[in-house]
């Protein structure tokens, strides 16, 4: 459910119909709440073949993993970058 709570929000800046009866100086708590929306439909379950291909094409968007060299390279390159700087 989605809330937004307000505490010690000056009477001043209400619309004038919620302003009645309050005095201009006083402070109070304002409290919105969304009323009557349904909660979202849960999501739908998947069978062990459906998840299996959603795995796979995970898998096959991923970047390709990255070898020690390749990675110790890169670090050393952006170590002797901030040196620099």
């Amino acid at each position: 459910m989605n809330k937004i709570v307000r505490e010690h929000y000056p009477v001043e800046n209400l619309p004038a119909d919620l302003r009645e009866g309050l005095g201009d100086s006083a402070t109070v708590r304002v409290v919105i709440e969304v009323d009557g929306i349904a909660p979202d439909d849960p999501p739908k379950q998947r069978s062990v073949k459906e998840t299996l291909e959603h795995l796979e094409k995970l898998r096959q968007g991923r970047a390709p993993d990255t070898d020690m060299a390749e990675a110790v390279s890169r670090i050393r390159a952006l170590r002797d970058e901030w040196e620099d700087g």
